[in-house]
Formats: structure tokens, C-alpha cells, sequence
């Protein structure tokens, strides 16, 4: 495979917050621990995004009085030391944190055609470039229903939910 299929990195030491990336990739530990706590994508309503972000930024004490949805989320996590390998899917959110100092590496790779990711994004860090143009899109539409009245904006807003949960929610992955 060519470079532009893989990338490597060695990531910090601590991580603080919860994000996603666009691309599969595998977190490699040679030396030390780390705890990894991952999401569902399915989970997203629950997470409080900003990009590919969650605002939630400690996720072993949670303010749920400001993030009440999170509890929702379902956990999942692991412990890595040294010659463990985890495998984090595209679109998941995790959390790592070091448990003591050690080096890990991420590789990560593209499953999806070339045109699909950001040509600057070396981590996949980004929304691929069609979610991206979608999200511009969405945005001036949403722009749009602000000059209508309240009563109306909330209809047409909510006519629009529904027709985005037809033409892109799977039930394949409930």
C-alpha cells in the first residue's frame, strides 16, 4: 500500500476530551498503560459534539447537571500495556488516558475513496469533505427558516428531521 493509505504518530501523553476520526486505525502500545473509554457513533445525540469534538471533557466525573444526556451513552472500556493492540473504528469516540508514562502509536488508514477526506487532514481529525459540504448546506437551510415566524420555523424544522432520519438513519446498526 502507498503512503497515502497510512499514517503514523505518537499521540500525548494525556488526552482530555473525547473526539472521533473519519479513518480505522490502530492504537499500538509498546511501552506503559493506557485506559481507553470508547462511544458509539450511535451514541452522538448523547455526547454533546462540537465538531468532532464532545464538550464533555472528563468523562469519569460527569457533570450531569450540564450534560444529562451523557449518561445515555453506553461505555466500553480497556486496558492497554505494553504489546497490546486495540482497534478503533472510524467514528468512534474515545477517551485515552495514560495510566503511567509509555509510547503508543496510532496508524491509521483510509477505507474510503481518496476525494472522500480532507487532503490537510493527516489523522483524519476532520468530517470527510461530502459530510462537511452537507453540514454548509444544512447550515444556510437552517439560515433560511429564520425568517420565518417561530410557529412555522418549528414545523418546517421539524418536517426537515424527519426527512433527514428517512433518507440517512440505518436500522442495520440499532
Amino acid at each position: 500500500m502507498s503512503a497515502k493509505y497510512f499514517s503514523e504518530h505518537v499521540p500525548r501523553i494525556n488526552i482530555p476530551l473525547s473526539f472521533m476520526q473519519v479513518m480505522d486505525n490502530f492504537l499500538i502500545q509498546v511501552t506503559g498503560k493506557k485506559r481507553v473509554v470508547l462511544y458509539s457513533p450511535r451514541d452522538a445525540p448523547y455526547l454533546y459534539l462540537s465538531g468532532t469534538k464532545s464538550e464533555v471533557l472528563d468523562v469519569d466525573q460527569l457533570d450531569l447537571k450540564r450534560y444529562p444526556l451523557f449518561a445515555k451513552a453506553k461505555r466500553y472500556e480497556c486496558f492497554l500495556k505494553a504489546g497490546d493492540v486495540l482497534f478503533i473504528p472510524a467514528l468512534w469516540f474515545h477517551n485515552v488516558t495514560s495510566e503511567e508514562f509509555g509510547v503508543g502509536v496510532n496508524v491509521f488508514w483510509k477505507h474510503l475513496p481518496a476525494q472522500c477526506y480532507d487532503t490537510k487532514d493527516t489523522y483524519g481529525n476532520k468530517d470527510l469533505a461530502v459530510a462537511s459540504r452537507a453540514a454548509q448546506i444544512l447550515e444556510r437551510a437552517l439560515k433560511t427558516l429564520d425568517e420565518l415566524p417561530e410557529e412555522y420555523k418549528d414545523f418546517y424544522g421539524r418536517r426537515m428531521v424527519l426527512r433527514i432520519q428517512e433518507r440517512t438513519y440505518s436500522t442495520k446498526y440499532e
